[in-house]
């Protein structure tokens, strides 16, 4: 089998659940495409005593059949084919009963929620299986995942009926950091610069499936230009298949992250509904969760206030409403032909903002805060008669009472504050500090691809962490 890149915690935690003496039911969730499946079977190898993988958009009957189909195929046996799932389950449990006691036995259910079809009895059916067989032997280990994370969340995560705390290990698969892309880039021979990698990753966010794609001997560029805008190119519509594939009703979830790719900085609620019409209830509630269960959007704090921010945080997303969506077909090498456009440029402004909310741990490393409690936040405030505007997009408020208010900037070079930028900055800091009634002390940090030039102006900036800061 091929080589696990990171995942360092999940494999120990793998490894300790292997070890325990008693049943053990583990959840494995994390965005589609995010390389969950990829894990578990690298893990072990392949070696499962079942496998069963859900089918899309599939009946009852025919996720029956699959089942019965699987089990009959990996167990070398004939057994008879159910007509509900109580009847699988029972066949399982026969079928496990018939293997050695004496050793550990690992059943894997990928893609679940794509098994429990409307009024399929399935859920209950596992509940059954479970509760009165799984959680009794102490040798069998099952595995249960799903890209719908939001089905995962409520009906094993938290869960209320049968399978109410029955979980043993939940497993949330994230997007590769900047460091793991970086080494699963050199597994495949791409020898790229940062400063590449950090350009790839505002676009496909370490998700594996995207950086699987990539050609080792094309340049970055040319890469995206052949992936994304060349006509049927490998993800020309990904997106379509994204949000179809993981929740019901897609078009409504389109609308809530559509509304949120024209608000880089993120709206309120209210804000969401004024934007796209949706009603303010419970189905609201569940599509944002939803979103953010599934890595799609984050909530971000803001400070000194009570109120939520719902910000886009999926790259692909991000990417396709910006560029994909409009310019698909119209040039094969789109992304080649606008290296010093005003809309790249702007685009990875604010995306670099994104890369560095995603790498707070290295940022607090870098700091030498690592080891401090802290809260992440942002603020903003509108011009008026008292002065103007300002927005801080990352604010690290720490237990030692002292607030990082960051900057981050993204060049190709040394980043160069003038007069004008320092006026900026300082009206930042003195906006932040009255309008809040702030007592902790005051770091401005500036987060760059290259560090900040020294010269007359530099002196406002108290910390800084630079690009290669983000990949330890």
């Amino acid at each position: 089998m091929n080589k696990i890149i990171g995942r360092v915690d999940e494999q120990r935690r793998l490894d300790k659940c292997m070890k325990t003496v008693e049943a053990q039911l583990i959840a494995v969730y994390g965005r589609r495409r995010v390389g969950k499946t990829y894990l578990i079977r690298n893990y072990f190898n392949g070696r499962f005593d079942f496998m069963l993988t859900g089918i899309n958009n599939a009946s009852k009957d025919d996720q029956l059949q699959n089942f019965i189909m699987e089990l009959n195929s990996q167990t070398k046996k004939q057994y008879p084919r159910p007509q509900t799932w109580l009847e699988a389950f029972s066949l399982l449990r026969d079928y496990i009963e018939s293997l050695d006691v004496d050793s550990k036995h690992v059943v894997f259910f990928d893609e679940m929620p794509w098994m429990d079809t409307l009024k399929s009895g399935f859920l209950s059916a596992f509940e059954w299986f479970w509760n009165g067989y799984g959680s009794t032997k102490d040798n069998l280990v099952f595995i249960v995942c799903g890209s719908a994370t939001s089905w995962m969340m409520e009906n094993i995560d938290n869960n209320h009926g049968g399978l109410y705390n029955r979980l043993t290990c939940r497993i949330y698969i994230r997007p590769f950091s900047l460091k793991e892309t970086e080494e699963y880039l050199k597994s495949k021979e791409i020898e790229w610069s940062r400063y590449d990698i950090v350009q790839c990753y505002m676009i496909m966010g370490g998700i594996p499936y995207y950086l699987r794609l990539l050609d080792s001997e094309l340049s970055y560029n040319n890469n995206i230009d052949n992936l994304f805008f060349r006509k049927r190119a490998e993800l020309w519509d990904e997106y379509t298949n994204l949000y179809s594939a993981l929740f019901k009703n897609s078009n409504q979830y389109e609308k809530i992250v559509e509304a949120l790719s024209n608000k880089k900085s993120g709206l309120s609620r209210e804000q969401i509904i004024k934007e796209t019409g949706l009603s303010n209830n419970g189905t609201l509630t569940r599509m944002l969760n939803d979103l953010e269960y599934s890595g799609f959007i984050r909530i971000n704090d803001f400070y000194g206030a009570k109120t939520k921010i719902y910000q886009l945080a999926d790259y692909y997303t991000l990417f396709y409403y910006k560029f994909i969506r409009d310019n698909y077909g119209n040039d094969e090498h789109y992304w080649a032909h606008t290296l010093d456009n005003a809309a790249r440029r702007a685009w990875s402004g604010y995306t670099f903002e994104q890369v560095c909310k995603d790498h707070v741990e290295q940022i607090k490393k870098k700091l030498g805060i690592s080891g401090v409690l802290s809260g992440i936040s942002t603020w903003s405030k509108k011009g008026d008669s008292s002065g103007k505007g300002a927005q801080i997009d990352l604010i690290i408020k720490r237990r030692d009472r002292v607030i990082n208010l960051c900057e981050c900037k993204y060049s190709t070079d040394e980043y160069e504050i003038d007069n004008e930028y320092e006026m900026n900055l300082r009206n930042k800091v003195s906006a932040f500090i009255s309008n809040n009634r702030v007592k902790e002390s005051i770091q401005l940090t500036m987060i760059t691809t290259y560090g900040v030039k020294r010269n007359k102006h530099s002196s406002v900036v108290n910390s800084e962490v630079t690009m290669d800061d983000l990949f330890e």
